[in-house]
């Protein structure tokens, strides 16, 4: 028998059941830079909601800069960076104790050294990342050399959310 003309017959096809996955396929590893300033903690904390909703690892991440004229001038660099990094994890974990009672996120704390586009291109590797996430440049040099953002968007190895 022939169906009506612009009519399709699915008379004798049979479909195999189909089972629909939510949020599967999301992201495993978020890596987010943090420095200090307010961008990289917006960004931060807009990484850990979609690390919560994709019940990803969070994985934060400080870069040290190695501060070549201030090692010069015989400041106390290394130690100076380290107590940054402690800091930051403090404010990290102050801000999740805050929020633990509403929502629970896995995350991890790494420090790396060097600059920050390759500190973070370097986490990001090894942490096998799906995705970066970073705070918007505060810095008005950034206009003309391009910033931490920039450089990694036109890398294009992962998806990169830039946070204001």
């Amino acid at each position: 028998m022939d169906s009506p003309p612009g009519t399709d017959s699915l008379r004798g096809v049979t479909q195999q059941p189909t089972r629909f996955e939510r949020g599967t396929d999301g992201p495993k590893v978020i890596v987010v830079g943090v420095d200090g300033s307010q961008s990289s903690f917006r960004a931060a904390a807009y990484a850990g909601g979609l690390a919560r909703r994709q019940n990803a690892l969070l994985a934060v991440v400080y870069v040290q800069p190695v501060l070549a004229a201030g090692a010069a001038l015989g400041a106390p660099v290394s130690g100076t960076t380290g107590e940054i990094a402690e800091g930051l994890v403090q404010e990290i974990r102050d801000g999740i104790e805050r929020v633990k009672d509403v929502w629970d996120v896995r995350w991890e704390f790494h420090t790396f050294h060097g600059d920050p586009y390759n500190g973070l291109v370097t986490a990001a590797d090894e942490l096998k990342a799906d995705a970066v996430v970073v705070g918007a440049s505060e810095s008005a040099g950034h206009r003309i050399v391009g910033s931490v953002a920039v450089r990694l968007v036109k890398a294009g190895r992962w998806p990169v959310t830039v946070v204001p």
